[in-house]
């Protein structure tokens, strides 16, 4: 396809996809001539992750670079490179090691991981952002006066972990590596808010049943 039909397929003004072409947030297309290049679906694949981190993420450029480079890179394993584009998504703020919440909220984390027996959740947390913002949240449930433990969140925990069977159920349907990672990066940012408001109707739901619309 040429670039007006990309821009149309993805939504994408044609002077954007330009802008990411320059960026290097898109391959450049194949080169008919001097003036003109042919794109094809893999392009169409990656303008959407990349309109999915920047205008709906709100990630910066350089961000959105360095998640795709972990995305393309094939050195790596399918774990370790889907954890690099993922810790490489915008985070919270880093804990305050200082704080006595936060040295509080971290020993209940690693009770919940021991118990658990997540122990590559375990190994990689001194490097894991994902980890550092569990730890963030616990913290200020903490300092607020919410009495959040291991054991309270070992139940929630147990379900996520199917939550995430079903998320790489879902990435074995696509048939490269790439689009695995790139389709994991993409929930992240869009799929994300879609399981949050399926909690509250959840929520919403149960407590219908409980104590009946009053």
């Amino acid at each position: 396809m040429r670039l007006a039909e990309l821009s149309a397929r993805s939504g994408v003004s044609t002077a954007t996809i330009k802008y990411y072409l320059r960026e290097g947030l898109l391959a450049p297309g194949r080169q008919i001539n001097a003036t003109t290049a042919e794109y094809d679906e893999d392009h169409l694949r990656r303008l959407r992750l990349v309109r999915a981190l920047i205008q709906v993420g709100r990630v910066p450029v350089a961000t959105a670079k360095e998640i795709l480079g972990h995305v393309d890179d094939e050195s790596l394993g399918r774990t370790i490179r889907l954890g690099a584009a993922l810790w490489a998504l915008p985070h919270g703020p880093e804990p305050d090691e200082e704080d006595p919440a936060v040295v509080a909220a971290r020993n209940e984390v690693e009770r919940l991981l021991t118990s658990l027996g997540w122990e590559t959740a375990r190994e990689l947390a001194p490097l894991s952002p994902v980890y550092r913002s569990l730890v963030t949240a616990v913290a200020t449930l903490i300092r607020l006066g919410y009495a959040w433990d291991a054991e309270l969140m070992a139940p929630y925990a147990e379900l996520m972990l199917q939550v995430a069977g079903r998320d790489l159920d879902f990435l074995e349907t696509h048939g490269s590596e790439s689009e695995r990672v790139e389709t994991a990066v993409a929930a992240a940012v869009l799929f994300e808010p879609v399981l949050r408001a399926l909690h509250r109707l959840a929520q919403e739901e149960e407590s219908a049943r409980r104590y009946g619309l009053q």
